[in-house]
């Protein structure tokens, strides 16, 4: 008896009438649903516009599971090809197979492609996505627990995972007689979701642009795939080239090419890319220009205050002329220190023509004694 380990589902199929529901496609469906979102939230935090993900995914997702398929069967032709083999399996793409390499190289291709069509910049587009891949990664690998396979080194640890003998034939035979080994696709599992983090963090950190989260996601994956594909021992027909298995110098060499990239990046493009989609800007443009006329309404009524303003300091002054021709009070004739105002002006003029004119009104000196007064403040207090 087990004493603790992790069982393995009874079924990764399910009959829906004429339609067969595989489990390992929809974890790869759901994985892609949610980098697309994720990535999508990046790219309109990014300036880039909203459909432009989902439209170059289009290009990228089909090319990228040709990719992956393409390299399975390329890396295990004997399956196919070999004594006993069925080519026509090999395209079998529901059956599982697929592998990640392939995927991102052609699907890289494709968003290539797409994101050229629509004037987007490739690596800033590539830097958006990468979180979202990794977490697409994640999710894509409860695939291969449902289908028993791609498990590891045979193990007693409480996380052991079962197989079912059925499902052992895929190891070598000095491995079929135990029972629980290690779930490599929960180690994976959980290293995707770390690089995401990882990634999501520096890029918010540190700004990374032109392309390197996206190095940063590849040399972070790879390290990790590197150290769970040397404890898997399911048969593959590159096994061992110079001691480790194929996958394993792919993820070095992977390591190597993104570390230079990073690096080359980092000096030649430091920042993040300002405009990721010059297609946006021109909209922008257009949006603003039809705004302008609202802005100008605007501005015409702001303007309009000082307009009525003026009106009312020449009404002010066509007062002040009148009062010239009527009779000043003595206390009127002191000099006003507000020069370059009419007021001190008028004063001025009353001077030169005298007291020699009637007396003003009552209303007309209690006006006259308050602009005197007014000229008795020091010069600049108005």
């Amino acid at each position: 008896m087990i004493p603790a380990s992790i069982p393995s589902p009874d079924q990764g199929t399910w009959q829906l009438g004429f339609f067969e529901l595989r489990a390992y496609a929809v974890c790869i469906i759901v994985g892609v649903l949610i980098a697309v979102w994720l990535g999508n939230r990046r790219w309109i935090a990014r300036g880039g516009r909203p459909g432009t993900v989902a439209d170059v995914a289009v290009w990228a997702v089909p090319f990228g599971l040709v990719g992956a398929r393409l390299y399975h069967v390329i890396t295990d032709y004997e399956l196919y090809f070999g004594d006993g083999g069925r080519p026509i399996e090999a395209l079998y793409i529901w059956r599982g197979g697929l592998g990640i390499w392939g995927a991102i190289a052609l699907g890289a291709l494709g968003a290539y492609i797409a994101c050229r069509r629509r004037g987007v910049r490739f690596l800033a587009f590539a830097d958006a996505m990468a979180p979202g891949i990794a977490i697409a990664q994640a999710v894509g690998r409860w695939g291969n627990w449902f289908n028993q396979e791609l498990y590891g080194r045979p193990t007693t640890l409480p996380w052991a995972l079962e197989i079912d003998p059925e499902h052992r034939t895929q190891v070598p035979e000095e491995f079929q007689q135990f029972q629980t080994f290690h779930p490599t696709f929960l180690y994976e599992f959980g290293w995707a979701l770390g690089v995401a983090g990882l990634v999501l963090w520096a890029d918010r950190r540190f700004r990374l642009g032109f392309g390197r989260a996206f190095a940063l996601y590849v040399m972070a994956y790879t390290v990790g795939r590197g150290w769970i594909e040397s404890m898997r021992i399911d048969n593959v027909t590159l096994d061992n080239v110079f001691g480790l298995r194929l996958n394993v110098w792919t993820s070095v060499i992977v390591f190597i090419a993104a570390l230079a990239f990073f690096i080359r990046s980092s000096k030649r493009h430091p920042g993040r890319e300002e405009v990721v989609e010059p297609a946006e800007d021109a909209e922008h443009a257009e949006d603003a220009e039809s705004t302008e006329p609202e802005e100008g309404v605007s501005a015409e009524a702001a303007d309009a205050e000082p307009e009525d303003r003026a009106e009312d300091a020449e009404d002010a002054d066509a007062d002040a002329d009148q009062a010239e021709d009527e009779p000043a009070t003595a206390d009127a004739t002191e000099p006003a220190d507000t020069a370059g105002e009419p007021e001190a002006a008028d004063s001025e003029t009353a001077e030169a023509e005298g007291a020699d004119e009637p007396e003003p009104t009552d209303s007309e000196s209690a006006d006259e004694s308050g602009s005197a007064d007014a000229s008795e403040k020091p010069a600049g207090a108005g």
